[in-house]
């Protein structure tokens, strides 16, 4: 048996996903925050640098200990925006010799777009903790695909849990996409919407084979918006399938997925729970 492990780096949380002859045997992630400050500095702050270049270091050690014979990391808006983004990848090597791929926007977004449906048509939104990537496939080409710096993280580090000044700033946001040529069905992907729909089932266990497939309205999503953006931190963090340090930038990430569904004119979004890791690794040929 083949086992092989991918770690994504993102600007909330560091994902590791270990899969066996081609199959996951599972996910799991560490709430690091490595984004955080990002909306009003172009530095990654040396605390954040310190705490995810660890657990990066502890997934890596996991995975070697499990019997991973290839292991591969990347890293995403955090890093490849920030001038210091060198300084993380290095201490990563340092630390336990993994070399880092820092993603561009297009990459990202085609990776996300391989995992949540691999070769067919269609359309994905991933809105992440510091970037949110739209991608249209058309016939088997990449139509439209653009990355924008705005994410969860740096909406919590601008607005706070202000509804007013989240939905501005989302607004301000959804214009850079211009006119999207979506392709049905849209898609949407990352840790604020697989939340999201495990908060609309209700999910005391989170379970991925029934969070794919969830299709939210325009209408939910502004409903929900509304309804967490009323709420403390502390009282979404005790809503069934929230995870350790996803509340405070829920609500956030509800108004941008809200405001780029009514800009955009997007009716109903359908969550996959499969995602740029497994995207990552089918482009990579280890799955």
């Amino acid at each position: 048996m083949r086992k092989t492990a991918i770690i994504d780096i993102g600007s909330n949380s560091v994902r590791l996903m270990l899969t066996a002859d081609g199959k996951v045997l599972y996910k799991t992630l560490n709430t690091t925050r490595l984004g955080e400050g990002l909306a009003a500095s172009s530095r990654l702050k040396p605390e954040a640098i310190a705490r995810t270049a660890a657990a990066v270091s502890q997934f890596r050690a996991r995975a070697a200990e499990e019997g991973a014979s290839e292991i591969r990391a990347f890293a995403t808006a955090a890093v490849r925006s920030s001038e210091n983004g060198k300084d993380f990848t290095a201490l990563v090597e340092s630390m336990c010799g993994l070399k880092v791929e820092v993603l561009s926007g297009e990459k990202e977004a085609e990776i996300g777009i391989l995992g949540a449906l691999g070769d067919r048509d269609g359309s994905l939104i991933d809105a992440g903790g510091a970037s949110t990537e739209i991608i249209v496939r058309k016939s088997g080409t990449v139509v439209y695909e653009k990355s924008v710096n705005i994410g969860v993280v740096r909406l919590k580090d601008r607005c706070g849990a202000d509804a007013e000044k989240l939905a501005a700033a989302a607004s301000e946001a959804a214009e850079e996409y211009g006119n999207v040529p979506f392709v049905p069905p849209v898609f949407a992907v990352g840790g604020t919407v697989t939340t999201l729909a495990a908060v609309l089932r209700g999910m005391r266990e989170y379970k991925p084979s029934e969070i794919t497939g969830t299709v939210i309205s325009a209408q939910t999503m502004g409903e929900l918006a509304s309804r967490l953006t009323g709420m403390t931190a502390a009282e979404i963090a005790r809503l069934s399938g929230v995870p350790a340090g996803r509340a405070d930038v829920l609500g956030g990430g509800a108004v941008l997925y809200s405001v780029l569904m009514n800009r955009l004119k997007i009716p109903a979004l359908t969550v996959s729970d499969s995602d740029n890791l497994e995207g990552y690794a089918k482009l990579y040929g280890l799955m």
